[in-house]
């Protein structure tokens, strides 16, 4: 599945975004407030560069901004800007990989995760990557010196194993935001099982499983509808238990879909790594998991415009690809087949403007496009007018563009040649 961008994810810029926005506050607001408690100019241009340039307030200024959201000024003093800014609840890198962890970190962000604002990030810069590298280098858990022992229904893993498709189908069609509370109480549901049920090893492994793909999907429900912090919560509660339970391509799955949110929020050299991580650690999975996963990572070079490193990985992935259809992959996979593949590849070169190509794997995608995938086939037919608009077509980027939103599109909808990230 491939995220367009939607209308409501626009990141906040900085901690200081956030603190105006909790609070309903302009630019001018916050420079009013602080002038207010020093008896000083208020300019608003101080709050701009502040956000935008990396500008640090003297301390006179922060001190000031302190004491009106009643936070301790040796706090200021002890974490330094922009640090002591609130955001929300941090994410902590310090949770053990062990069951007990992954189990800890679900109860914190099933439910929790729902309340988290839209629109910002809350992993340090970073953290992401060294949290992606310390999975890779984790030993496999020993399950059964691990989970408690006894029994939980079988038949009640089956069902939430057979609903798993059925929350990928709904989130493909109706979009992140319509489908992000549903799976958050199924995961809400899984994670009382894990810490209340009693269960075989076996049951307890399916279920941290079934928890990590639940983790996964409702992180990427959040980010397709802007609520990046929650998807942050989510997928790194989804890795300690994908870890867990010993599923090293479901782990990497998720570090794959960080990678993106960090593309999407213009942190690509971050995003290279956790798509190298991703890739590192699936080196023994299935050849469509590999293959997903290296596009992903040549995808990330073309963003840096690293041609030559995209062109190596895109030949490793063909090849990976052409024996995805011999052997079995997980359920999660499925999705990347011929023509999510070619549509990855020629989001690579829509990156690296070589039009051409781009153009030539797109019709390939456009005619093996399974009709079920109408977001994602309006969201290429967009990509392929971006190709042909800059070789020279107008008129035929214009019928592509039509044809990816034949209605009048409303209000609350966008499109952008952006999509491509």
């Amino acid at each position: 599945m491939t995220r367009a961008p939607s209308p409501h994810s626009q990141l906040l810029v900085h901690p200081l975004s956030y603190v105006r926005e909790q609070r309903n506050w302009t630019q001018q607001d916050l420079v009013n407030v602080i002038a207010r408690r020093l008896n000083t100019a208020a300019r608003r241009e101080k709050a701009w560069r502040w956000e935008r340039w990396g500008v640090v307030p003297d301390e006179d200024s922060q001190l000031a901004l302190a004491d009106e959201l009643g936070i301790d000024r040796r706090t200021v003093k002890a974490l330094g800007w922009p640090h002591w800014l609130p955001t929300g609840p941090a994410v902590s890198a310090s949770a053990p990989w062990t069951v007990d962890g992954a189990v800890a970190l679900l109860d914190d962000t099933a439910g929790p995760a729902m309340l988290d604002r839209r629109g910002f990030l809350i992993m340090q810069a970073g953290l992401a990557a060294a949290i992606a590298e310390r999975w890779l280098a984790a030993e496999q858990p020993k399950i059964n010196a691990a989970l408690r022992g006894g029994r939980v229904d079988l038949d009640l893993l089956d069902c939430f194993e057979q609903r798993l498709p059925a929350l990928r189908r709904m989130d493909a069609s109706l979009g992140g935001g319509s489908v992000r509370s549903l799976v958050d109480a199924e995961l809400r549901l899984a994670t009382d099982l894990l810490r209340h049920g009693r269960y075989s090893a076996e049951a307890g492994r399916r279920l941290l499983s079934i928890a990590a793909e639940l983790g996964r999907i409702a992180g990427w429900a959040s980010f397709d509808a802007g609520f990046h912090a929650a998807a942050e919560r989510y997928w790194f509660a989804a890795l300690h238990a994908a870890h867990s339970a010993a599923d090293r391509a479901a782990g990497a799955n998720i570090l794959k879909c960080m990678s993106l949110q960090r593309v999407d929020t213009e942190r690509p050299t971050e995003a290279l790594r956790l798509a190298d991580a991703a890739r590192a650690g699936a080196k023994d999975s299935p050849a469509r998991v590999r293959a997903m996963l290296t596009t992903r990572l040549a995808r990330t070079h073309a963003v840096l415009g690293e041609s030559v490193a995209c062109e190596r990985r895109l030949a490793e992935a063909d090849k990976e690809m052409s024996r995805a259809d011999e052997e079995a992959s997980p359920a999660w996979a499925s999705y990347f087949d011929h023509a999510e593949y070619s549509a990855q590849v020629a989001a690579c070169y829509l990156l690296l403007r070589r039009h051409q190509a781009s153009d030539r794997w797109l019709r390939q995608t456009l005619a093996l496009q399974p009709a079920e995938r109408s977001r994602d086939r309006a969201t290429y037919l967009i990509w392929r007018a971006d190709s042909v608009l800059n070789l020279g077509d107008i008129d035929h980027a214009c019928a592509l563009v039509a044809e990816a939103a034949p209605e009048p599109v409303k209000s609350s909808e966008t499109f952008s040649w952006s999509g491509v990230l």
